[in-house]
Protein backbone atom coordinates (compact mmCIF):
# COMPACT_ATOMS: atom_id res chain seq x y z
CA UNK A 1 0.00 0.00 0.00
CA UNK A 2 1.26 3.84 -0.60
CA UNK A 3 0.14 7.10 0.59
CA UNK A 4 0.82 10.11 0.74
CA UNK A 5 0.89 13.05 3.34
CA UNK A 6 0.34 16.48 2.77
CA UNK A 7 -0.68 17.83 6.65
CA UNK A 8 -0.77 16.29 10.33
CA UNK A 9 -4.38 15.27 9.71
CA UNK A 10 -3.83 12.98 6.86
CA UNK A 11 -2.27 10.59 9.17
CA UNK A 12 -5.87 10.05 10.83
CA UNK A 13 -6.81 8.90 7.18
CA UNK A 14 -3.87 6.56 7.00
CA UNK A 15 -4.26 4.89 10.42
CA UNK A 16 -7.69 4.60 8.97
CA UNK A 17 -6.68 2.47 5.99
CA UNK A 18 -3.83 0.68 7.62
CA UNK A 19 -5.06 -0.59 10.73
CA UNK A 20 -7.78 -3.27 9.07
CA UNK A 21 -4.94 -4.30 7.44
CA UNK A 22 -3.17 -5.28 10.87
CA UNK A 23 -2.60 -8.99 10.71
CA UNK A 24 0.60 -9.10 12.67
CA UNK A 25 1.32 -8.40 16.16
CA UNK A 26 5.01 -6.69 14.64
CA UNK A 27 5.34 -3.18 13.50
CA UNK A 28 8.39 -2.51 11.74
CA UNK A 29 8.62 1.99 11.42
CA UNK A 30 11.14 3.02 8.99
CA UNK A 31 12.10 6.67 8.15
CA UNK A 32 14.44 9.60 8.66
CA UNK A 33 14.74 11.32 12.16
CA UNK A 34 11.44 13.64 12.00
CA UNK A 35 9.81 11.96 9.23
CA UNK A 36 6.59 11.09 11.37
CA UNK A 37 7.25 7.52 12.91
CA UNK A 38 6.20 8.85 16.46
CA UNK A 39 3.37 10.97 15.35
CA UNK A 40 2.07 7.39 12.99
CA UNK A 41 2.32 5.92 16.44
CA UNK A 42 0.16 8.64 18.08
CA UNK A 43 -2.79 8.24 15.95
CA UNK A 44 -2.53 4.52 15.88
CA UNK A 45 -2.78 4.32 19.81
CA UNK A 46 -5.82 6.78 19.55
CA UNK A 47 -7.44 4.63 16.90
CA UNK A 48 -6.54 1.33 19.33
CA UNK A 49 -8.33 2.97 22.16
CA UNK A 50 -5.52 4.43 24.31
CA UNK A 51 -5.97 7.22 26.38
CA UNK A 52 -2.20 6.89 27.05
CA UNK A 53 -0.13 9.88 26.42
CA UNK A 54 2.30 8.73 23.57
CA UNK A 55 5.44 9.92 23.39
CA UNK A 56 8.93 9.18 21.61
CA UNK A 57 10.83 6.52 23.69
CA UNK A 58 13.93 7.45 22.12
CA UNK A 59 15.42 7.80 25.64
CA UNK A 60 13.93 4.83 27.28
CA UNK A 61 14.13 2.78 24.46
CA UNK A 62 10.94 1.31 25.12
CA UNK A 63 7.24 3.18 26.12
CA UNK A 64 4.41 0.75 27.17
CA UNK A 65 0.85 1.48 26.59
CA UNK A 66 -2.44 0.29 27.38
CA UNK A 67 -5.43 0.10 24.78
CA UNK A 68 -8.62 -1.92 24.54
CA UNK A 69 -6.81 -4.72 22.72
CA UNK A 70 -4.19 -5.34 25.04
CA UNK A 71 -0.47 -3.90 25.59
CA UNK A 72 1.06 -2.12 22.72
CA UNK A 73 5.24 -1.43 23.01
CA UNK A 74 6.50 0.93 21.10
CA UNK A 75 10.69 0.39 20.81
CA UNK A 76 12.86 2.86 19.21
CA UNK A 77 16.46 0.92 18.51
CA UNK A 78 18.19 3.89 17.42
CA UNK A 79 20.55 4.37 20.21
CA UNK A 80 21.58 0.28 20.05
CA UNK A 81 24.62 -0.89 18.74
CA UNK A 82 24.13 -4.22 17.93
CA UNK A 83 21.84 -7.63 18.92
CA UNK A 84 23.16 -8.47 22.09
CA UNK A 85 22.11 -4.59 23.26
CA UNK A 86 18.53 -5.68 21.73
CA UNK A 87 18.46 -8.97 23.52
CA UNK A 88 19.47 -7.22 26.92
CA UNK A 89 16.37 -4.82 26.86
CA UNK A 90 14.25 -8.26 26.77
CA UNK A 91 13.12 -7.84 23.82
CA UNK A 92 11.49 -11.55 22.99
CA UNK A 93 9.78 -10.91 26.44
CA UNK A 94 7.56 -8.26 25.18
CA UNK A 95 7.14 -9.73 21.64
CA UNK A 96 5.88 -12.42 23.27
CA UNK A 97 3.30 -10.33 26.24
CA UNK A 98 1.36 -7.96 23.68
CA UNK A 99 -0.94 -7.19 21.33
CA UNK A 100 1.40 -5.23 18.72
CA UNK A 101 4.80 -4.35 19.23
CA UNK A 102 5.89 -1.34 17.24
CA UNK A 103 9.39 -0.82 16.15
CA UNK A 104 11.37 2.04 15.41
CA UNK A 105 15.00 2.14 13.69
CA UNK A 106 14.46 -1.85 13.66
CA UNK A 107 17.73 -2.33 11.80
CA UNK A 108 19.65 -3.92 14.00
CA UNK A 109 17.33 -6.61 15.16
CA UNK A 110 15.32 -6.98 11.34
CA UNK A 111 17.14 -10.01 10.59
CA UNK A 112 16.35 -12.21 13.87
CA UNK A 113 12.89 -11.71 12.81
CA UNK A 114 13.59 -14.09 9.79
CA UNK A 115 10.69 -16.55 9.72
CA UNK A 116 8.38 -14.46 12.11
CA UNK A 117 5.85 -12.63 10.33
CA UNK A 118 5.52 -8.79 10.64
CA UNK A 119 4.33 -5.38 9.22
CA UNK A 120 6.98 -3.31 7.65
CA UNK A 121 6.15 0.61 7.21
CA UNK A 122 8.70 3.74 5.60
CA UNK A 123 8.62 7.25 5.46
CA UNK A 124 10.18 9.34 3.70
CA UNK A 125 9.93 13.19 3.95
CA UNK A 126 10.65 14.85 0.59
CA UNK A 127 10.24 18.42 2.68
CA UNK A 128 6.70 18.92 1.26
CA UNK A 129 4.87 15.85 2.14
CA UNK A 130 5.32 12.34 3.17
CA UNK A 131 5.57 9.23 0.77
CA UNK A 132 4.41 6.13 3.07
CA UNK A 133 4.62 2.47 2.02
CA UNK A 134 2.73 -0.25 4.31
CA UNK A 135 3.42 -4.04 3.87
Amino acid sequence: MQFTIKNIEDWQEIVNKIFPELQHSILLLKGNLGAGKTTFTQFLLKKLGSEDEVSSPTYSIVNEYNTVKGKVFHFDLYRLKNIDEVYDIGIEEYLDNSFLCIIEWPEVYEEELYGLKYHKMSITNTGEQREISFE
